[in-house]
């Protein structure tokens, strides 16, 4: 553990199914933790993958424990393609979320697919992943998990919101850590824009044309999970099982779907950037929505810091790849102030290659 600096791969597969993200980034061992983005890549899904990403929730322990195992596969060949074609020499491991099937933590469980060990074997790499169910053992929500790397990688800002398929944000707050997830994004709004045929709105350019309908938004905004305290965090399931039947029950066109709920999004977001003094960073895809964007500044009044767009698309990944390292050097890399678990941990599970 005196290595002056790591070299690791990290791996993040999101909610919205945009793809896999891979950087390789250099860790000093020093504090403050400083960080070098070596190479980069996002990988998109089949539309066979995307299908069985979505629909796995659907499926029975056994189906999922194959699921497992087949995606394990299929990232450990993206992860050793990735290394062969940047001709990367060393790699002292490999930090990957999976990808996020379940997430129920007031039920204890949590489920990222993406078998670890079948990762390992496939690369020839020592493999962190599963950072999230020992939380939920400790009786956090297990999410969010970024805001250690906000605090020691991006601790200048006031706030820190990363806009993927949920909003989800980071600060301060009378020296207390407090992060949680706001309210969904992308994973709404990607799902209409395919409904009129395309992988997303480009620039939220469909929504700027569409009509906001005042009572569908009325009732998104006074959904109960808003008016709890953090910490909290989302998942698919309540999305489907919420947002979508709502949003069905108004048989609205689905222009004015987009509309309404990218109005929706920025209310709820706008909310919590509180002071005209505060800098916000903002990373995730959702920062390429220009619409978003636009009705966001026009309903805040904080200072919006957009950063480099390898950090816009990559800092997830970043970030895993930096509790990996926090894992390996059994350092904490999730805070119980703000998952609401017993108390700090150190989590993830370390895989090493089968001889």
């Amino acid at each position: 553990m005196n290595n002056k600096s790591w070299d690791c791969i990290g791996v993040m597969s999101g909610t919205s199914l945009d793809g896999v993200d891979i950087i390789y980034v250099k860790f000093n061992n020093l504090k403050p933790y400083q960080f070098e983005i070596l190479k980069y890549q996002t990988l998109s899904y089949s539309d066979q993958w995307k299908e069985r990403l979505l629909n796995a929730f659907t499926q029975d322990e056994r189906q999922l424990k194959k699921l497992d195992i087949k995606y394990g596969k299929h990232l450990g060949s993206l992860i050793k393609v990735f290394i062969e074609k940047n001709k990367i020499k060393r790699v002292d491991f490999i930090a990957s979320h999976g990808h996020t099937i379940f997430h129920k933590p007031e039920e204890k469980y949590t489920l990222q697919i993406g078998a670890g060990q079948t990762i390992a074997d496939i690369t020839k790499q020592k493999v962190i992943c599963d950072f999230r169910t020992q939380d939920v053992n400790f009786g956090g929500q297990g999410a969010p998990l970024v805001p250690i790397g906000d605090e020691l990688l991006f601790s200048r800002f006031d706030f820190c919101l990363n806009l993927g398929g949920f909003a989800n944000i980071y600060f301060k707050k009378d020296n207390t850590r407090i992060a949680f997830d706001i309210c969904p994004v992308n994973i709404v709004l990607n799902y209409y824009a395919n409904k009129l045929g395309y992988e997303y709105d480009n620039n939220g350019k469909i929504a700027s044309e569409g009509r906001i309908s005042q009572k569908l938004l009325e009732e998104l905004n006074i959904l109960e999970y808003y008016k709890k305290k953090h910490p909290k965090s989302l998942g698919f399931e309540w999305v489907n099982d919420t947002i979508f039947p709502l949003i069905e029950s108004f048989n609205l066109k689905n222009e004015d779907i987009l509309r309404t709920f990218t109005e929706h999004t920025a209310i709820q977001i706008s909310t919590q950037l509180k002071g005209k003094e505060k800098s916000v960073l903002i990373t995730g895809g959702g920062v390429f929505n220009d619409f978003l964007m636009l009705r966001l500044s026009r309903l805040s009044e904080a200072k919006i810091i957009i950063p480099k767009k390898e950090i816009i698309e990559y800092k997830e990944a970043l970030i895993f790849g930096f509790l990996g390292l926090l894992k390996m050097k059994d350092e904490i890399n999730v805070l119980s102030s703000v998952t609401g678990a017993k108390k700090n941990h150190s989590s993830g599970e370390i895989f090493k290659p089968k001889a």
